[in-house]
């Protein structure tokens, strides 16, 4: 029930930061940075809101029984979130390009964690045609 609770928690810190940091390119950086820029920003706001969420169904799958999943997922995305995300956001602020070479490690991450639930779901499918 920890790891749970240590997801839930993951989905309301990403949430949280994610409509700040929404709000904060919408508010505190739309005349001081370029549009690209801007673009770069929103896309890191974006990716961490969906998996965000993501992390909050990892939460889910964990308390109905897929505990070894919901982990995997859950480290994938909060890895994900950081490599992904966070280093757009450098980008947006100005960081040196080859930050940009972080960007698609965390990409991959995010993909792992959806195939974390794909092998949950398949192997709930499973489950149920050998119970039947």
């Amino acid at each position: 029930m920890r790891s749970s609770l240590a997801l839930w928690r993951l989905t309301a810190l990403f949430g949280f930061l994610g409509v700040a940091f929404g709000a904060f390119g919408a508010h505190g950086l739309a005349n001081k940075i370029d549009a690209r820029s801007l673009e770069i920003w929103e896309i890191g706001v974006k990716y961490q809101m969906w998996h965000a969420l993501a992390l909050g169904l990892a939460a889910l799958m964990h308390e109905r029984g897929g505990e070894r999943a919901a982990r995997f997922a859950g480290l994938s995305f909060t890895a994900g979130i950081v490599l992904f995300s966070f280093s757009l956001y450098a980008l947006a602020l100005g960081a040196p390009k080859w930050f940009g070479a972080i960007t698609p490690f965390g990409g991959v991450l995010l993909m792992l964690g959806w195939l974390a639930f794909l092998g949950r779901a398949a192997n709930g499918i499973t489950e149920r045609a050998s119970a039947s």
